[in-house]
């Protein structure tokens, strides 16, 4: 039996919890196990030189595993450093409208068949991109994409356009209630 393709459906993993970014690379790595190509911009986010002693400085663990996974890209379009929420860096708007670009492109180019704009919540909150780009991005999506959007502070006009929105809500943290740090293979 044939099935017909599926239509791209978006969905949004937004919330103060921890697993947003987690959410979007599991349905990443479930799409391309079935052969689906993935491609994952991470907005605010840089790729860190990994040495291998295990004593490099902040690498996240996705960006190595990916790379062994056929049709899935992981591409971060940030900085090493955090972005100042009140007076962001130039440079650090200049990366977010090329991770802009980048997905406008594979969206109008028909690159992927599933698009992962990790992050871009925080990048539209924080005023590295605008609302009325996220959401032309939401219509300019191809039928037969999927479009993951992930981050805190999901607008409620993006809610709105979404198909699918998971809120996760902390209800208890080990950063507050025992003082852990990030942790690697965890938080990054």
């Amino acid at each position: 039996m044939t099935h017909p393709p599926a239509p791209g459906m978006v969905q949004v993993y937004t919330g103060n919890g921890k697993g947003k970014t987690t959410c979007a690379l599991g349905a990443g790595l479930r799409a391309a196990g079935h052969g689906l190509t993935v491609l994952m911009i991470c907005f605010m986010k840089a790729k860190v030189a990994w040495r291998g002693d295990g004593d490099d400085d902040v690498n996240y663990g996705e960006f190595r595993t990916t790379e062994s996974i056929p049709g899935f890209t992981v591409v971060p379009v940030g900085r090493e450093t955090f972005v100042d929420k009140e007076n962001p860096d130039p440079v650090d708007i200049e990366l977010a409208q090329k991770g802009l670009r980048m997905a406008q492109e594979a969206l109008q180019e028909h690159r992927c068949d599933v698009l992962i704009l990790d992050e871009i919540n925080v990048a539209v909150e924080w005023g590295l991109i605008s609302l009325d780009e996220q959401l032309a991005l939401i219509d300019m999506k191809p039928d037969d994409v999927e479009l993951i959007m992930t981050g805190r502070y999901a607008r409620p006009e993006v809610i709105e356009a979404a198909d699918l929105v998971t809120e996760m809500t902390e209800v208890k943290h080990y950063y507050a209630t025992k003082k852990v740090l990030a942790r690697r293979g965890f938080e990054f």
